[in-house]
């Protein structure tokens, strides 16, 4: 088993750990927000971090109401611009909570009012010292080079937080068993995939909650397989970049239940038409 699958398969016990541990805190730093007067939020990430943070910008949204940026970092790391982020919450997200950029970031943030929060795995961190609070993914030491278990966990968190902050129950409490149901399909996974271990190119598409998904499945092919990843969101897919799309090309399709069915759908349709190698995770 190589290092990055043992720690795929540790993420239904880090996610437990990670509820166990972190859901009274943010409860209580849910309370806290609701009596500050935050018209914006903020998050600030890199690289598997960033994939997670757009999933938290589309939740935040959707369950707030509160206007979500993603942040810019070499606004502030190139051109040393100062925002005017009194009135906003800023959340740095980072695995190690030693990015440089991140940090600085937050600091900034935190010297123009901003109320700043920390998501990290490790809380001796640069970032757990430099946040005003720290939420941390109970995830363990993380050896492979690609994210798993503190990408999730790092999903997790903006659930939990979300639901602090909106009232909402989100039902975060299921996904360890959700995850653990995910791992059983690992032998039928290893056939199905075995068609594409030539594959060279692809796009992977995703829209709303998945968005972000779709964004770090093609990250992971490019940075583990050498796959060059196309991403995009399935409506946007449908102006231009469908032109790539040739005999036995490969679509990966994010396409779950709800709300996305229907578009997804309708690109099913049109892939079908364009005979296209279609893949759907749903």
């Amino acid at each position: 088993m190589s290092l990055m699958l043992k720690e795929i398969c540790e993420q239904p016990v880090a996610l437990e750990q990670t509820i166990q541990a972190e859901q009274e805190k943010v409860k209580k730093l849910g309370e806290f927000l609701k009596t500050k007067d935050i018209d914006l939020i903020v998050i600030v990430a890199r690289g598997s971090s960033d994939n997670a943070a757009l999933f938290g910008r589309y939740l935040f949204e959707i369950t707030t109401g509160t206007p979500v940026s993603l942040c810019a970092p070499s606004v502030f790391t190139l051109y040393n611009a100062k925002l005017k982020l009194k009135r906003a919450l800023v959340i740095g997200v980072s695995q190690s909570g030693e990015g440089v950029d991140i940090n600085k970031v937050l600091e900034s943030a935190k010297n123009s009012g901003a109320f700043t929060i920390g998501i990290t795995n490790q809380a001796k961190s640069s970032m757990a010292k430099i946040a005003d609070e720290t939420l941390l993914t109970h995830a363990g030491p993380e050896r492979s080079v690609a994210a798993t278990k503190t990408y999730t966990g790092q999903m997790l968190h903006f659930y939990m937080l979300a639901s602090a902050l909106s009232g909402i129950k989100l039902g975060y409490k299921k996904i360890p068993h959700f995850c653990d149901a995910a791992l059983k399909l690992e032998t039928e996974i290893e056939e199905l995939v075995q068609r594409y271990v030539f594959m060279e190119n692809c796009v992977v598409v995703g829209r709303g909650l998945n968005y972000g998904n779709s964004y770090e499945l093609a990250l992971k092919l490019m940075e583990t397989c050498y796959v060059v990843a196309e991403r995009f969101s399935s409506a946007d897919f449908f102006h231009g970049p469908l032109a790539i799309v040739e005999r036995r090309f490969p679509v990966i399709l994010f396409a779950p239940s709800g709300v996305t069915k229907t578009s997804n759908i309708d690109l099913l349709k049109r892939l079908k038409e364009l005979h296209a190698d279609s893949f759907s995770i749903t």
